[in-house]
């Protein structure tokens, strides 16, 4: 069951992300890295669409999260690449090539190397609170640094920039969310209300949209995309193994595999990214607009 949510809550993702981005990149260029972004895109219901399926997506993922651990549900939610290029396919009628084709291949061989290797398993969560803050404000910490980098920088990169910042958070909110449903089950509604996780859950995911969508205006969906779904399983593993209690085998076999798996999993995904079929439209045009002659 765990397999089979993580896997629709990837297929929601990816279909969302391309219905979100295609609505994006008409967004006024003023209301970059603003919450008036989402007020604006609101109004257009190819977005409001694409939200409901993100909304979809991580019901079904926080379902996974709460009957796996992060580290076997994060490289399964990666995938929604897959459907997004698959979309993304059929919009633009491009076919795969090898490009494509390799990076698919690596994606899913680094997915299925990944967990046989690992086997993630759960164990005990580690109760020190100094640990949990640490490791989440180490990751909020790279995403707000990443975020004023990124205003320094060239359009195409600070829409790879800004994604990677949203990943790092949606990674850390996967983690919140998985011990805010350890909380519900554990202490019902009276627990679930007077924790910080909740709510964290909240802040975290609405400054990761405002992200997403200002890297979504500003460039093609491949330059962002790909960035955003290798950034959020690394992000999210982080969490699982260093206070959700997630155990990994740590044999040296085990490990080269995980290792192996993670790499192709990243490599995979950059050549998707790269390959044409990703769509570009309006917003390659718009950067090609903005950039000085």
């Amino acid at each position: 069951m765990v397999f089979a949510f993580a896997v629709s809550a990837a297929c929601c993702l990816g279909v969302g992300f391309v219905l979100q981005q295609n609505a994006a990149q008409r967004a006024p260029m003023s209301d970059f890295l603003s919450l008036r972004l989402l007020l604006d895109l609101v109004r257009m219901p190819r977005w409001v669409a694409g939200i409901a399926l993100m909304v979809c997506g991580m019901v079904l993922g926080a379902i996974a999260l709460g009957q796996g651990e992060v580290s076997l549900v994060e490289p399964l939610l990666a995938t929604n690449l897959l459907f997004a290029m698959a979309l993304s396919r059929w919009q633009t009628k491009q076919p795969l090539g090898r490009t494509g084709w390799g990076g698919l291949w690596l994606l899913a061989g680094g997915v299925t190397a990944f967990i046989v290797a690992g086997r993630p398993h759960g164990g005990s969560s580690v109760t020190d609170p100094l640990r949990h803050w640490l490791i989440i404000g180490v990751m909020v910490g790279l995403a707000m640094l990443l975020t004023a980098l990124a205003k320094r920088l060239r359009m195409s990169a600070e829409a790879a920039l800004l994604a990677v910042a949203a990943g790092l958070l949606y990674g850390v909110q996967d983690a919140l969310t998985r011990v805010s449903g350890e909380r519900f089950r554990h202490g019902g509604w009276g627990t679930f209300i007077t924790s910080w996780q909740p709510y964290g859950v909240l802040v975290i995911g609405v400054t990761a949209l405002v992200l997403v969508q200002s890297a979504f205006e500003t460039a093609p969906l491949r330059m962002s995309l790909p960035a955003l779904t290798a950034a959020q399983p690394l992000a999210g593993i982080a969490c699982g193994v260093g206070f959700l209690g997630d155990q990994l085998r740590t044999t040296p076999a085990a490990l080269a595999w995980q290792a192996a798996g993670m790499v192709a999993i990243v490599v995979g995904i950059v050549l998707i990214g790269r390959h044409p079929a990703m769509p570009s439209g309006v917003a390659e045009a718009r950067v090609h607009d903005l950039q000085p002659h």
